[in-house]
């Protein structure tokens, strides 16, 4: 499979999720990515074995967003490694750093320097929070930048006494890392037209506040904000949570309310209070929630999810049932569309959420080990066994 990137090399030497992954989409569609690390790897290499992460005989991570790269080791503290990135740049079209941008110029990665090494060369930087301002060299994790940080956090809770929701490990970088993504295509795009590389950025910061934008607009608008009530006090019954007899919770979404109001009250029964005259229209169904909260609560729990499911999609109504993460990873839809998909080790992993008509994407194999394609990598670039071996033995190659 060549793939729309064929022939296209990048250089990953981001760490832990947001810059790498963006390498990783790269890589699904063909391009040849070098996953550049310092000695000892990429902490990245350890986060699941980190207290609190779901606990397993892979390092699902490292799979997840390192699949399919080459491994490159140097210590580009060291003068003969920067040499070396120097020499392997003059033929590589993406270079994705995350290294603040104080330390740049010491490990020989300043955007200026490389790009007097290749004009063309697209320069990615992630960051926490951005490239300039008085927080530029802050650092940062999704957690901190992308989710404490835009509002979301205190935002997303169940209700507004309730303490702030804690984010799980990658949740922002990800969307950061297509974001970081799209900036990189869109930057090629233009070297299409001008033969000339450049410099992208994008902050975890910026993404969340890009994720929170409906409501970070709101606030930019001076609108005024309401505390997220209780779930039985919320201001839309249509729009709520609601629990089964089963145990298990779904989310309603009925935002067509003239067709879905009376398909729901079919799908219940046709209720004695469905023709309440509290609920007779929408605004009095709003003004009116908690009480039909109250009675909706009560008819959801006479069967279980699994009952009520077909009967509320016969029915073309809007939910989701509160779903577990195992659960997610087993869905028949997921694996239908090839979100979820199939690695080469026989296993399985998420694949990148975007697809082209007739475009097929690079096998899913596994991540490299350490450094594992150094050697071919320098012998690629025209050193002899000699030259690896007198960098080796300068602490260059880790």
């Amino acid at each position: 499979m060549a793939g729309i990137f064929a022939g296209l090399r990048v250089i990953d030497a981001a760490s832990y999720v947001a810059g790498p992954s963006a390498a990783t989409i790269l890589g699904d569609f063909g391009a040849e990515v070098i996953k550049l690390e310092p000695p000892g790897g990429d902490a990245y290499r350890a986060l699941s074995t980190a207290p609190g992460q779901p606990r397993g005989e892979t390092d699902y991570p490292w799979m997840l967003d390192n699949r399919g790269k080459r491994g490159l080791m140097l210590d580009l503290k060291r003068p003969e490694a920067q040499a070396v990135l120097h020499r392997l740049i003059a033929t590589t079209d993406v270079f994705v750093t995350n290294a603040i941008p104080r330390l740049r110029a010491g490990l020989g990665i300043a955007p200026e320097a490389l790009a007097a090494i290749n004009p063309r060369l697209v320069y990615a930087a992630l960051t926490a929070y951005g490239e300039c301002g008085p927080e530029a060299d802050k650092t940062g994790f999704d957690a901190t930048a992308y989710w404490a940080r835009s509002g979301l956090m205190d935002l997303v809770r169940a209700d507004a006494e309730a303490a702030p929701g804690r984010s799980v490990a990658g949740m922002g970088d990800h969307p950061t890392g297509m974001a970081l993504y799209g900036a990189i295509v869109t930057a090629l795009y233009r070297r299409e037209r001008t033969g000339q590389g450049g410099f992208v950025h994008v902050a975890l910061l910026e993404a969340g506040l890009w994720s929170n934008g409906f409501m970070v607009q709101a606030a930019l608008d001076g609108a005024r904000f309401i505390p997220r009530p209780p779930r039985d006090q919320a201001p839309n019954a249509l729009g709520n949570l609601y629990r089964a007899s089963c145990g298990r919770w779904f989310l309603m979404a009925l935002l067509n309310e003239p067709r879905q109001w009376p398909a729901l009250l079919q799908v219940l029964g046709d209720p004695d209070w469905g023709g309440d005259p509290r609920f007779a229209t929408q605004p009095l169904r709003r003004e009116n929630a908690r009480a039909l909260i109250a009675l909706l609560d009560e008819a959801f729990s006479t069967r279980s999810l699994a009952e009520w499911r077909p009967l509320l999609d016969a029915a073309g109504l809007t939910f989701d049932a509160v779903t577990t993460t195992q659960e997610a990873a087993a869905s028949p839809q997921a694996r239908a569309t090839g979100a979820i998909r199939p690695t080469t080790a026989g296993g399985w992993t998420v694949d990148s959420p975007l697809h082209i008509a007739g475009e097929a994407k690079a096998p899913a194999t596994p991540p490299p080990a350490p450094g594992a394609d150094t050697e071919a990598i320098l012998a690629e670039l025209g050193h002899v066994s000699a030259e690896i071996a007198r960098l080796r033995a300068a602490g260059a190659l880790g």
